[in-house]
């Protein structure tokens, strides 16, 4: 199987153009080569896949015949990839939280409204009451 099918059939990308642009990139290797998307993967090849800037690795164990279910990628591969990896995922989403608190940056149509009521001028508001008493 080609290596670009293999990384859709087991979900490391979503779609087959996604996976073929990432070995063509240069973010794919096979046993430590660089390699065409046309490479064909073996059981027991290991694959490194660069993603979302972190190193996945996996060892292939089989290949499946098609897109397979989120449930059903482990019998087809081991996930070998180093925990330190794993652990830079969490840092880049608290690292995301730290330069935008929620809750900042432009106001929502209920802020602003509350907003506007705040700015009026009660002065105004007893003028325009009274031209209609």
């Amino acid at each position: 199987m080609r290596v670009d099918k293999y990384l859709w059939c087991i979900r490391y990308f979503k779609t087959r153009s996604i996976a073929t642009k990432a070995c063509k990139e240069g973010k794919v290797r096979v046993n430590g080569d660089l390699i065409k998307p046309s490479r064909e993967v073996y059981p027991m090849d290991k694959i490194s896949v660069r993603k979302n800037q972190i190193n996945y690795e996996l060892i292939v164990l089989d290949t499946p015949d098609s897109r397979l279910g989120a449930k059903l990628v482990d019998i087809y591969r081991k996930d070998v990839t180093p925990e330190e990896s794993l652990q830079k995922l969490d840092l880049l989403k608290y690292s995301k939280d730290y330069y935008r608190k929620k809750g900042t940056g432009r106001p929502t149509k209920k802020d602003r409204r509350d907003i506007d009521d705040w700015m009026e001028d009660p002065k105004e508001e007893n003028t325009n009451n009274q031209e209609w008493d």
